[in-house]
C-alpha cells in the first residue's frame, strides 16, 4: 500500500513561500541565505536519499510546471542522482487544466482527483512524495489522505509569508516519528498524521 508523504522546507515560523527567491516574494530567497555550505551538502544528501526511496510524485499543476522546467538541469546544482530519479519517476498531476509544460511519465488527475489519489494509495507500494503543491497539500490533509509530513526547518523567522497550512479548517494531530540535524543549522522533522486513512 502506498503512503502519501509531504516533504517541504520551512522557516521556523512555518513560511514555505518562495525559498529560492524566484517568485517575487519580498522576503524570498531564505533557503540559501540561511543555510551554510555544510547545511546544503547535508540537505542534498537527505533529499537524494528521500527521492531514491520514492515510488511516485504527486504534484499540483504549478509545482509540476516549476519542477518540470528545472529538474532536468538540477543535477548541476543539487545531485545528478536526484535529478535522474525525478525525471524517471511516475508523476501524477492534480489539475483541472493540463500543465503548460511536458515532463516524462506524467498522468493528469483531472476528474475526481481525491478518489484517484485514494486508488493510487491502494495500487502503489511505497512512498508517494508531494513537493510544494500547497493547495493540494491542504486538501490531502483535510481529507485524511496524507500519511507523513517531513519538514526541513531553516533557522530564520520571516514574520510574514504563506505557511503550509494557511486556512486549515480544523486541528490535525500528528505524532513525532524522527528528529535529526542536517549540517550545523537545519533540523529534519518527521511526523505521522494521526488521522491518516
Amino acid at each position: 500500500m502506498g503512503r502519501i508523504v509531504i516533504s517541504t522546507n520551512a522557516t521556523l515560523d512555518g513560511v514555505v513561500e518562495d525559498p529560492d527567491g524566484q517568485e517575487g516574494f519580498e522576503r524570498g530567497g531564505w533557503f540559501h541565505q540561511h543555510a551554510g555550505a555544510g547545511d546544503f551538502e547535508a540537505w542534498v544528501a537527505s533529499e537524494t536519499a528521500e527521492i531514491l526511496a520514492t515510488e511516485a510524485l504527486l504534484l499540483g499543476r504549478r509545482s509540476f510546471e516549476w519542477f518540470a522546467s528545472r529538474a532536468p538541469a538540477m543535477g548541476e546544482r543539487v545531485s545528478q542522482q536526484w535529478a535522474d530519479r525525478m525525471n524517471r519517476l511516475p508523476k501524477y498531476v492534480v489539475s483541472s487544466t493540463p500543465p503548460r509544460t511536458e515532463w516524462s511519465q506524467a498522468t493528469l488527475l483531472d476528474r475526481d482527483p481525491m478518489a484517484a489519489i485514494a486508488a493510487l494509495k491502494q495500487t502503489l507500494d511505497g512512498d508517494i512524495l508531494v513537493y510544494g503543491s500547497f493547495q493540494l497539500v491542504r486538501t490531502l490533509v483535510a481529507r485524511n489522505l496524507a500519511d507523513e509530513l517531513r519538514l526541513v526547518l531553516f533557522p530564520v523567522v520571516l514574520g510574514t509569508g504563506r505557511s503550509l497550512f494557511d486556512g486549515t479548517a480544523e486541528s490535525k494531530p500528528l505524532r513525532r516519528v524522527a528528529l535529526r540535524t542536517l549540517g550545523d543549522g537545519l533540523m529534519h522533522c518527521t511526523y505521522a498524521f494521526a488521522g491518516a486513512a
